[in-house]
C-alpha cells in the first residue's frame, strides 16, 4: 500500500489532502503511521494520552499476572505431591517449568529489540506457553523503562519517516536536475 494512503480507501487522495472541517489543517499528517503497541496504541510516539499511566498499569498487571501464575504453579506442584508420583517426576516437572520460563524470558526480552523470525516463533510456541511466567516477568521488567518494543518500533518508524521524506524531496525537486532513465 502506498505511503500516505489509508487501508480500505477506494480513491487515491493522500490523507494529507483531507482537511479538518474546523481548522482547515490536514486531518492527519502525511507519511508513514506508527505501528500500535499492545496496551499503548500509538501513545508511545509522543508519550501522550496517558502513556505513563498505561506503563504503570501494564507493569502492575504483568507483575500481578506473574504472581497469580506462580500461585497456580504452586497448586500444581502440591497436586503432584498429593498424587505421590515420585520425587524424580516432581523434580523433572519443576526443572521443566524453570528452564522453559528462563527460555521464554530470553525470547520475549530479545523480541523487544528485534523482530522474531516467524518460523522460529511458531516452533517455540509450546515452549513459550509452558514458560509463560518468564514472558510475564520480561514484560514487567521492560515496562519499567519503556513500552515493550518501543525502541524497536521507534527505530523502524524513524527509518520509514526518513525514507518518506527523501522520496518527497526527490518528487518536489527540480525536474530538470533529475537523472534520465535509459
Amino acid at each position: 500500500m502506498p505511503v500516505g494512503i489509508t487501508a480500505g480507501r477506494t480513491d487515491n487522495r493522500r490523507v494529507s489532502d483531507e482537511k479538518d472541517d474546523k481548522t482547515g489543517t490536514p486531518a492527519t499528517p502525511a507519511g508513514p503511521r506508527p505501528e500500535p503497541i499492545r496496551f499503548f496504541g500509538t501513545t508511545w510516539v509522543n508519550h501522550d494520552g496517558g502513556y505513563a499511566a498505561r506503563r504503570a498499569a501494564v507493569a502492575a498487571g504483568s507483575l500481578a499476572a506473574a504472581a497469580v501464575s506462580c500461585l497456580v504453579l504452586r497448586f500444581a506442584y502440591e497436586g503432584l505431591e498429593i498424587a505421590a508420583i515420585g520425587g524424580l517426576a516432581t523434580v523433572l516437572v519443576v526443572v521443566m517449568f524453570a528452564v522453559c520460563s528462563a527460555l521464554a524470558f530470553r525470547h520475549t526480552w530479545d523480541g523487544f529489540s528485534k523482530r522474531p523470525e516467524p518460523d522460529r516463533q511458531a516452533s517455540l510456541r509450546g515452549l513459550l506457553a509452558i514458560g509463560f511466567v518468564g514472558s510475564l516477568l520480561a514484560y514487567f521488567l521492560r515496562t519499567l523503562t519503556e513500552a515493550p518494543g518501543e525502541k524497536l518500533y521507534r527505530e523502524e518508524h524513524e527509518a520509514a519517516r526518513e525514507q518518506y521524506e527523501r522520496r518527497a524531496a526527490r518528487r518536489a525537486g527540480n525536474p530538470s536536475k533529475r537523472k534520465r532513465k535509459g
